[in-house]
């Protein structure tokens, strides 16, 4: 099945994408799709993104909600998921 990616500010760097499809097996959750963009994207995504544990400064939406409100990792990925990485942000 199909799952869109979106990548903003630093992530697009890493990635040199604004966004991807990606095909994930069906009954995949976020730490497979995780673990095969650290695949895809190396050393550097890892370090940053994902590396069997995620940031808790990075904010993840899939369709538009929090994956820490959802089941966490372990959501499950449905066809024609959008799921997005966001960088910290800050204000004042």
């Amino acid at each position: 099945m199909k799952v869109k990616v979106k990548y903003f500010a630093i992530f697009r760097e890493l990635t040199n994408k604004r966004e991807e499809e990606l095909e994930v097996k069906e009954g995949a959750t976020v730490k497979d799709l995780l673990e095969a963009l650290a695949e895809k994207y190396g050393k550097k995504f890892k370090d940053i993104v994902f590396n069997g544990a995620v940031s808790d400064r990075l904010i993840m939406l899939l369709d538009g909600v929090n994956i820490y409100s959802l089941n966490n990792l372990e959501t499950k990925l449905n066809e024609n998921n959008v799921f997005v990485i966001l960088p910290p942000v800050g204000g004042g």
